[in-house]
């Protein structure tokens, strides 16, 4: 173990152990698994009029039965422990347009709802996902971009809800809304692991949610959540406040005020 490491594993584990709190005093089988102890940097990020984005650092460590890492191929845990951190925004009800070009001109052809795709996804894990699960549990979880319960709200055909998919998410992952991270998570003595995710400068504001699945032998042995919340910060969010709590007068406040901003325009050049 090198000094940095030794130095990581004797500060952070005290506090680790710390919030896990007493022992609910799980029954016999419950003691035969390991147990997530997991936390993020921060629990609140504020958007303001210079926020840029921010680096979240999700963290935690692994409890194992009887307090001892397993080590060696004579006992049950073979293989070393896999951790994913997943990163998910609040579902939200997405409309997908799709262009045609008719005429030399690009106009709207189809669309398709999606009731409940979530705002924003972002996955680190120890190795690529694909390696540690097979599609059927990394579906159950939804663990990676491909696996997403996107919901549709249209009984077209699968051939078009999957091409509509498919552009929800090229138009996400082209915002910065939707990436992976395969080994992105650090391991250390099997025990603490660290993972930094971006969360960009357009993410969408609500309750956020980091959850941490511990994977051995293509199962997910062990997960928890924590939340977090994104929410706007100064003029930015009496603004927002305005616009969901008042609708019909932020509209006409407005409106009056580009009503008024046009006139001002045009009498100052008016004057010149």
């Amino acid at each position: 173990m090198t000094g940095r490491r030794a130095r990581w594993l004797a500060v952070a584990a005290p506090l680790l152990l710390a919030q896990a709190g007493p022992d609910p005093q799980p029954d016999a089988r419950d003691r035969s698994k390991p147990v997530l102890v997991p936390d993020v940097s921060q629990r609140d990020i504020e958007i303001a009029y210079s926020f840029t984005g921010a680096d979240l650092l999700l963290f935690g460590a692994i409890l194992y039965p009887g307090g001892r890492v397993p080590a060696g191929r004579g006992t049950r845990w073979r293989d070393a422990p896999e951790v994913a951190v997943v990163v998910k925004g609040p579902p939200r009800s997405i409309l997908v347009r799709e262009k045609k070009q008719v005429a030399g001109i690009w106009i709207n052809a189809a669309r398709l709802r999606f009731r409940s795709a979530p705002s924003f996804y972002a996955i680190a894990s120890s190795r690529p996902i694909e390696r540690l699960l097979d599609g059927r549990t990394r579906a159950i979880y939804e663990l990676g971009i491909d696996s997403l319960q996107l919901s549709p709200a249209s009984s077209a055909p699968a051939d078009v809800q999957d091409r509509f998919g498919r552009g929800l998410v090229a138009l996400q992952s082209r915002a910065g809304l939707y990436y992976e991270a395969p080994r992105a998570v650090e391991i250390t003595d099997g025990v603490l692991y660290r993972a930094r995710l971006r969360i960009p400068a357009r993410v969408p504001v609500g309750r956020f949610t980091a959850e941490t699945f511990l994977i051995r032998d293509g199962r997910v042995l062990a997960a928890a959540v924590r939340a977090i919340d994104v929410r706007k910060s100064g003029a930015e969010r009496l603004v927002a406040r305005a616009a969901d709590r008042s609708s019909v007068a932020y509209g006409l406040t407005v409106v009056a005020l580009s009503v008024f901003l046009g006139w001002l325009a045009g009498w100052l050049a008016g004057r010149r």
